[in-house]
């Protein structure tokens, strides 16, 4: 059976090449016709002896994803449907900021963190995606983009799924998408988001690796966060912010703490004061994030004087805030949504 080619990283080609007595040097050449002029056959690899190009045919494909549908936001924001080969839906989104385009990529086919208020967990994960998918997201986008001349430059990943649940795939899957060989996406420019798996957290911090970490907060206590994250019931934020500073201590790198800002439910003062607790000492930011609604969920976001008051409370608390700029407000802007109502018909 065929392998995917974007499977691979550098190491596995260079070992492919190897043990069929092929000069590495030709791995280079492999990742730029794959990643930099992105090519969808070996024979268009001009520059291969045709013998390689042959035995890259006899043993991989490459594959792309199909576009089954996509949104695209008055913003610029560009949420895309893709069908994967074995029939299987995820999403990604374009983002478009000041400072260039941003991509947000799922991890999993659906997801099973059950989060109170997500739409991702609408429907429940079925599988990991594999390690060529991931990069395929980043792949498929940045081809889009060479439509109009414009580069990919940032990558998050808080789409569908929990990154760290598919742990081993998504690092490697983001090697080859740092590589520079490949899409050559830095390092400070990537960041992984978790719903706190705290084991992972402690792995992840001994990867000494320069990838932003973001943790999915939402609550400022035990109690709020069990109700919003059934995460919380198996990691209190004792437990959590244990691996939290573990990892700053390590890797000595900022980390970011997404907080979705829920009406009536976590943007009260009290929850001003319990984040400026929790935060102390750290080199961390909050990152308020308007909430999108879900018509399946029972909660609304905060409104805009709201957000600009519980704002306001942690900054006069001396905790490092920002907010983030609502996009794809106008189509199915919250993760997992489009191929919800997709997959209702």
């Amino acid at each position: 059976m065929k392998q995917v080619v974007y499977d691979l990283n550098f190491d596995d080609l260079k070992e492919y090449l190897e043990k069929n007595g092929i000069k590495a040097f030709h791995g280079k050449q492999i990742f730029k016709w794959l990643y930099e002029k992105r090519v969808k056959s070996f024979d268009l690899m001009s520059d291969l002896p045709i013998k390689l190009r042959e035995k890259l045919e006899e043993d991989f494909i490459i594959p792309s994803l199909e576009l089954v549908t996509k949104q695209v936001s008055s913003d610029g924001t560009t949420k895309y449907l893709f069908k994967l080969e074995d029939g299987a839906l995820i999403e990604s989104v374009l983002m478009v900021f000041d400072y260039g385009n941003s991509a947000c990529l799922s991890t999993q086919v659906g997801c099973n963190m059950g989060c109170s208020f997500c739409a991702s967990g609408l429907l429940k994960k079925q599988r990991n995606l594999s390690v060529g998918e991931i990069v395929l997201q980043v792949l498929q986008i940045q081809i889009y983009l060479d439509e109009k001349g414009e580069r990919l430059g940032n990558l998050v990943l808080m789409g569908t799924g929990e990154p760290f649940d598919n742990y081993d795939n998504v690092m490697k899957a983001l090697a080859i998408i740092n590589h520079p060989f490949a899409l050559e996406i830095g390092a400070r420019h990537i960041s992984i988001s978790t719903c706190g798996l705290v084991p992972m957290i402690y792995r992840f911090a001994d990867e000494g690796v320069q990838y932003n970490l973001a943790i999915s907060l939402h609550a400022s206590n035990d109690e709020l966060r069990k109700e919003l994250m059934p995460v919380a019931k198996a990691y209190s934020l004792k437990e959590l912010f244990a691996a939290i500073k573990y990892y700053s201590e390590k890797n000595n790198r900022r980390i970011t703490f997404e907080y979705l800002l829920l009406n009536d439910v976590n943007d009260q003062t009290k929850n001003a004061d319990e984040l400026k607790e929790l935060l102390h000492g750290l080199n961390a930011y909050i990152n308020l994030i308007p909430y999108n609604t879900v018509k399946e969920k029972d909660y609304s976001s905060s409104g805009e004087r709201a957000t600009l008051n519980f704002y306001d409370m942690l900054k006069k608390r001396g905790v490092a805030v920002t907010l983030r700029q609502k996009k794809g407000d106008d189509i199915d802007a919250a993760c997992g949504q489009l191929r919800a109502n997709y997959n209702k018909g």
